[in-house]
């Protein structure tokens, strides 16, 4: 089967989403402490972590390449209007995992584990390990914004470690070269630290390059106590909560939520297996989950 979002189209270079999860778990190989308001790879050189990239695969660097040219001002503030909207479908949270769960891998359908399973693997270490009920949710819903490939949107637009546009480019980002390619590195204005920002104006005033995270954000915000906010929204923003950098940006709620989205990182990128879950099992509990927090139905 072939559907949008595939390593044969252009703009798709990786053989599938996890392709990009798995080179942030080779630059980032343990989580970061809580606790310490910034990463675990402070003291890893500059030449270090180019070395990741040196050795990362032809169809990431593609990947990065395409999102760092790609991810303007104008294309962020476009997406935003156009997705922001929620009026694609309107589908459950479960129902909304079973339409992620046809974004199938085409190269090796019968080892890797479902989107599905995926989720359920990251939400049921956070239930193992005794979190809040609503923590466990936001590790079940985390991904769903990956449905954007099922909408026709290309993987940079989808997944990528997210960053600011407006303002200048940090070299913590990985592949910092490729924003060479991006229209924003030729206009002056867009390329100061603040840019078109105001410093502690907080993030939630900053524009980050478009994917599934603040697409999810938008659709469940409503209903979720903010730390799972912030676990949503930021999750993939690791220049910020692995590399310390952008906080001229932050403001006081910011730097409050940061120790829960290192939390939450933690069962991001280091709980998946390759053993699966019994979604079958485990539905009830789910969605008598789904159901203590959410409607019947959420716009998409």
């Amino acid at each position: 089967m072939t559907i949008s979002g595939k390593s044969n189209e252009r703009e798709n270079p990786l053989g599938d989403l996890e392709e990009w999860d798995d080179f942030i778990k080779e630059r980032y190989p343990e989580p970061a402490e809580k606790n310490s308001l910034v990463g675990t790879n402070l003291e890893k050189t500059e030449d270090q972590f180019r070395d990741y990239e040196a050795e990362a695969r032809d169809s990431v660097k593609e990947f990065y390449r395409l999102n760092h040219r790609g991810q303007t001002l104008d294309f962020v503030r476009n997406k935003r209007s156009d997705y922001l909207q929620l009026n694609r479908r309107e589908m459950s949270v479960w129902e909304a995992a079973e339409f992620l769960n046809t974004l199938v891998d085409d190269s090796d359908p019968d080892t890797d584990l479902s989107q599905l399973e995926h989720l359920l693997q990251t939400s049921e270490q956070i239930r193992k390990d005794g979190h809040p009920r609503w923590f466990i949710l936001a590790g079940f819903i985390h991904d769903l914004g990956k449905v954007l490939c099922l909408y026709g949107e290309p993987q940079w637009a989808v997944v990528g470690d997210t960053f600011p546009v407006g303002c200048g480019y940090s070299d913590k980002i990985v592949f910092p070269e490729y924003f060479q390619e991006n229209p924003d590195n030729k206009n002056v204005e867009l390329q100061t630290s603040l840019g078109i920002y105001e410093k502690g104006c907080g993030l939630d005033n900053v524009l980050l390059s478009w994917g599934h995270d603040e697409y999810i954000y938008h659709v469940t915000k409503d209903y979720l106590p903010i730390e799972a906010q912030y676990m949503l929204r930021y999750h993939s923003f690791y220049p910020w909560h692995r590399e310390n950098e952008y906080a001229h940006l932050t403001n006081s709620q910011d730097r409050e939520m940061l120790p829960w989205v290192l939390e939450f990182n933690r069962y991001d990128l280091y709980t998946k297996s390759h053993t699966a879950p019994d979604v079958v099992k485990l539905r009830a509990f789910y969605e008598e989950l789904i159901a203590e927090f959410f409607p019947a139905k959420l716009c998409w």
